[in-house]
């Protein structure tokens, strides 16, 4: 079954979450990506305690870690035609069972330390072709409409949840076994994510068009376009000023005589927020209604930022982040508004492309946050970066108005 939005879809209630489920093609899709990202997590963590135990070198654990972002624009620059040029059901087990080859070679009893961190860039380097071409797939399994907003926001949060439920697992798991028994797990979660997807999803043939276009052709179009370039940024920039609080929440957690428990509280609010507005946009929403808030969601969701300036406490912080978690509603139009404005022979470069800014730019944010809290106080920095990111996004929007797009889409009109 494929969920179609239709002319007038606004005026019923949203089809919701789970006739998503219905469609047998996403089961199987949401299945394998849940255990391919609790298999990352587990990994990122068994993978740091090995390194540092094999080392003792903090700076060699923490270069494991950041191995698992770092790639991501060598990857989508170079990996980002295949998305396209070959069958996604290829692309997408073959990913996986790379992935799954590169975990078992590092449960290998005596693997040097450069193996093992070439081993995790190598698993780093395929992420943006894989998240990718699934994204593309998406919207060949649930049709270009609402039913691929809904399943794109389902997997989203299942990658929040199982962030915040795999550190856990992760740190139990190392109670009981060893590193290495661990990482074993993530080679088995990659190895099952290929077997579902292998004979849980249809094989479609490549989008012919592709074939005859060069990867840098396709990402030049996509920066072209100026709607796609401006819906492009607009995906990246508010992901890009949301890490900084995140960033620096240790220090400021300390700046506010906070522990470590009050300190876990505030690492949870934004995700929590996050997944509590999709839901209630997906849910509660329908298509055009959610259309309709996007530009005034996006356009505050870094307000709560500003709030910093005051230096507020626990409580007041918790409740900041998440309303900026609760903002985050707006990805729903905004997917949509994204997949309506791409050609279909460009999809999957233009979705790996996203992936790879997204997953780049948020390392470089964190960076940054980092690099400028040692010459100005953190909640100087994280109240820049609402009152900076603010106007980007209001900028981005009024280009989306100049640029063709509708009223009722942007909420701007053009001057």
């Amino acid at each position: 079954m494929v969920v179609a939005d239709e002319a007038g879809a606004g005026t019923r209630p949203a089809p919701g979450y789970a006739s998503v489920f219905r469609v047998r093609e996403f089961r199987a899709v949401f299945a394998a990506h849940l255990m391919s990202v609790l298999g990352v997590v587990v990994a990122e963590i068994a993978l740091t305690v090995l390194v540092f135990r094999l080392t003792g070198s903090p700076l060699l654990s923490a270069l494991t870690f950041a191995l698992g972002f770092l790639p991501y624009a060598l990857g989508g620059t170079l990996l980002a035609g295949l998305a396209d040029r070959y069958p996604a059901r290829r692309v997408l087990v073959g990913c996986d069972l790379l992935c799954a080859c590169c975990a078992a070679a590092m449960v290998l009893p005596g693997a040097p330390v450069p193996l093992l961190l070439a081993l995790r860039c190598a698993m780093a380097v395929v992420a943006p072709l894989f998240q990718g071409t699934r994204a593309a797939s998406l919207a060949d399994i649930l049709g270009a409409g609402d039913a691929f907003v809904l399943g794109r926001s389902l997997l989203r949060m299942v990658a929040q949840s199982a962030l915040l439920a795999g550190f856990g697992l992760g740190g139990l798991l190392l109670t009981a076994v060893s590193p290495r028994a661990a990482i074993a797990v993530t080679a088995a979660g990659f190895a099952g994510s290929a077997l579902l997807l292998r004979f849980g999803t249809r094989d479609r043939p490549a989008r012919a068009a592709a074939a005859r276009t060069s990867p840098r052709a396709g990402l030049r179009a996509v920066f072209a376009d100026r709607r796609l370039r401006a819906l492009t940024l607009l995906c990246w920039l508010p992901p890009l000023f949301l890490v900084v609080p995140e960033a620096l929440m240790a220090p400021y957690a300390d700046r506010i005589g906070a522990g470590t428990a009050a300190l876990g509280l505030l690492m949870c609010a934004l995700p929590v927020g996050t997944v509590a507005g999709e839901l209630w946009a997906g849910s509660a929403l329908g298509p055009r209604t959610r259309s309709r808030i996007t530009a005034p969601l996006a356009a505050v969701v870094l307000l709560p930022l500003l709030g910093y300036a005051a230096r507020p406490g626990l409580a007041v912080t918790l409740v900041l982040l998440l309303l900026a978690g609760l903002a985050h509603a707006y990805t729903l139009g905004l997917d949509r508004w994204y997949v309506d404005a791409l050609p279909e022979e460009l999809r999957g470069r233009a979705m790996t492309l996203l992936s790879t800014g997204l997953m780049t730019l948020q390392g470089v944010g964190m960076a940054a946050a980092g690099l400028a809290a040692e010459f100005l106080s953190v909640h100087t920095v994280v109240a820049g970066a609402g009152a900076l990111g603010t106007a980007c996004v209001l900028a981005l929007l009024a280009e989306l108005a100049r640029s063709g797009g509708s009223k009722s889409e942007t909420g701007l009109s053009a001057k």
